[in-house]
């Protein structure tokens, strides 16, 4: 049977603060402009520093600044397919707003892979799989 990692609860539950708050941004700005591809990044950029230094402190015992550009390239990764599921689903007759609640599971699920593998590792040091990794 899989049970979760330490770390992947922490990234959870840090996670959930963070997308409550890049969602009322998001949700806030869409409202404001009328435009979800604007508010997407706009919420995503609004995000980033916080997300930053709370992920990688809270999650990843990490205070490497050095990791602050690698963590914005997974966000401009995660930002692209966030609006990619959005239109998607506004092709299919979803609204803006429940379509970006919809496309959060895959975008949070990428997210950690990329913080993970890519940004907050370190040599040497072995963590449990995430869900889904191979």
């Amino acid at each position: 049977m899989w049970t979760a990692s330490p770390r992947f609860l922490r990234f959870l539950v840090v996670g959930v603060l963070n997308t409550a708050v890049g969602y009322g941004l998001f949700a806030a700005i869409y409202l404001a402009t009328g435009r979800h591809r604007v508010a997407i990044v706009i919420a995503t950029v609004l995000g980033v520093v916080f997300n930053f230094f709370s992920t990688g402190r809270l999650v990843f015992g990490s205070r490497r600044l050095r990791a602050f550009v690698p963590f914005v390239l997974g966000y401009v990764v995660t930002c692209g397919l966030n609006i990619l599921l959005v239109d998607g689903l506004l092709l299919a007759g979803v609204s803006p707003v429940l379509g970006q609640l919809v496309a959060l599971p895959p975008v949070v699920l990428l997210s950690y892979q990329i913080n993970h593998r890519l940004v907050f590792r370190t040599a040497g040091r072995s963590a449990p799989p995430a869900p889904g990794a191979p």
